[in-house]
């Protein structure tokens, strides 16, 4: 994992910081949901996406400007593994945004037993 996190380069930081946030707001919906966390969720799931994006975007960039000079001779292969190591952000992002939507899903699913139980205590006239 580690190794991952290295060879995707400085997006993957971006990318992390954004996902660990999101994934913590989504664990606190999930613990206690209220409506006031979707706004938060959203936007920090945009961003981690978004972050991971622009990290694989400039992890080919990169590979490009080396390709097209230092790593001219270097064949082919080496664009494989360059994309391969780029794609490293967008697996990060695609992760976290996964895990968090999970327990949105979780918070989703309790908000929606809580307002099931306040209807059927409400009296009916």
């Amino acid at each position: 994992m580690r190794e991952a996190f290295i060879a995707g380069g400085f997006g993957m930081y971006p990318t992390f910081i954004a996902g660990l946030a999101l994934l913590l707001t989504s664990a606190r919906y999930a613990s206690r949901p209220e409506s006031r966390y979707i706004p938060l969720m959203i936007t920090l799931g945009l961003f981690t996406l978004f972050a991971g994006s622009l990290g694989f975007v400039t992890g080919i960039m990169n590979l490009m400007r080396a390709y097209a000079g230092p790593l001219a001779d270097q064949g082919p292969s080496v664009l494989y593994l360059g994309f391969q190591e780029a794609l490293h952000n967008v697996a990060l992002a695609l992760l976290l945004t996964t895990m968090s939507a999970l327990a949105a899903s979780v918070g989703a699913w309790r908000l929606a037993q809580q307002a099931r139980a306040a209807a059927a205590t409400v009296p009916v006239r």
